[in-house]
């Protein structure tokens, strides 16, 4: 299929009113992007970042002197991504702030080679302190990113601007960007990501304080959200729900963490060909999860299997890449009670099954339901049972 700027901006518009939201994902390989086609993105960016996390390093390579950005770009976007997107657009990550591009010539130089848009990234919006100023004090500024969205504006391209203030963001607007994307910061969870990140709180308040300025300027720009905590469909829903946004860009999201989980514990359960408990595990996260109660009942199946080991719910938000908090909080409107209550109850009511059936010490049992020590299992059992383990077992 032919694209050019104002034929995709024609569907997406259409896509909204039908509250349908948009999808952007940053493929750092053929492989994701014929994928993220075929699951219905609706454009491909080809950033810098991608193709590093396709090498099994992290992001923040796109930020170093490892590589020319934009020639790592068109290389691997030209021979792997535009070959095979024939349904959506490949848009170009632009490092704009290289200070020997020649901006008018690079760009248009993007659009002969097919790329139906730009993105400003690497972006200096992500760097801080006194290495931002010393940037800045070279030239090197996100105004130099702005004028690149203008270039690309006036030669039909189609133009999606990171922006991570509301001055940015109206720069942006005035340049004649198509899609204003509040950038959230590097992607938290799965192995790589990012420690550092916001909550999904002060992460909505932003994108809304930005877009609540884009709308005095233009309220039909298209307005989407990048990274940080929000790395999950119920993530993006929270960001969708009472605001105006229209859509989500990922990259590790949809490229780095899904491989992560599935190649290690694919990997894994071949290494131990016989453990169901693995196979079941592995089979929810492939197949993903429809709504609330998939999560939770994972969760449930995941106790039930590994109960007699050490379980947190900060590791089993990390294997659904959700929020710790809003793990519990889910947990708890969906079965009634919190997490550490149920986990608890599922491993007192083991032990009293063992108790009647097993002819076992209780120091014995207390281990194979999950406990370090007997003291802990037992003083447990009594605040919950109102007598000890052993009374309860001669009554």
């Amino acid at each position: 299929m032919v694209y050019n700027k104002w034929r995709l901006l024609e569907k997406l518009n259409q896509q909204i009113k039908t509250n349908r939201h948009v999808i952007g994902v940053a493929a750092g390989s053929g492989l994701t992007a014929k994928y993220a086609e075929q699951g219905g993105a609706d454009f491909i960016l080809a950033l810098c970042s991608g193709r590093f996390r396709q090498m099994g390093v992290s992001s923040l390579a796109g930020f170093t002197a490892c590589a020319n950005s934009n020639e790592l770009v068109m290389d691997f976007a030209s021979k792997e991504l535009l070959p095979v997107m024939t349904k959506i657009p490949v848009i170009f990550g632009l490092f704009a702030t290289d200070p020997m591009l020649h901006m008018e010539d690079y760009i248009s130089r993007i659009k002969q080679y097919g790329f139906i848009g730009i993105n400003n990234y690497p972006t200096v919006g992500l760097i801080d302190g006194q290495f931002r100023e010393a940037l800045e004090s070279q030239d090197i500024t996100f105004s130099r990113e702005v004028e690149a969205i203008r270039i690309a504006h006036q030669l039909d391209l189609f133009t999606v601007a990171f922006v991570f203030n509301q001055s940015q963001a109206i720069d942006m607007l005035h340049a004649g960007a198509d899609v204003i994307c509040v950038h959230l910061g590097l992607t938290t969870g799965g192995v790589l990501g990012a420690k550092q990140i916001q909550s999904l709180q002060s992460a909505k308040k932003l994108a809304v304080d930005i877009f609540r300025a884009c709308n005095e300027i233009n309220p039909n720009v298209i307005k989407m959200v990048y990274g940080g905590p929000v790395n999950s469909p119920i993530d993006v829903q929270f960001m969708y729900d009472g605001t105006g946004i229209n859509g989500y860009i990922g990259g590790s999201v949809f490229e780095r963490i899904p491989a992560e989980q599935v190649i290690k514990n694919t990997t894994k359960s071949f290494k131990e060909t016989f453990n169901i408990q693995y196979e079941a595990s592995i089979q929810k996260i492939m197949e993903g999860f429809a709504n609330k109660e998939d999560y939770v009942e994972f969760i449930k199946d995941y106790i039930s299997n590994h109960y007699m080991e050490e379980i947190t719910l900060s590791d089993l938000a990390n294997i659904l890449n959700l929020s710790r908090t809003y793990v519990s909080t889910l947990f708890k409107e969906e079965v009634g009670v919190s997490f550490v209550d149920y986990l608890i109850n599922f491993r007192l009511n083991r032990a009293i099954e063992m108790m009647h059936t097993e002819r076992l010490p209780l120091a014995r049992i207390a281990e194979m339901v999950g406990y370090a020590n007997y003291v802990q299992f037992s003083k447990i059992f009594k605040k919950r049972k109102g007598v000890s383990p052993s009374r309860f077992l001669k009554e």
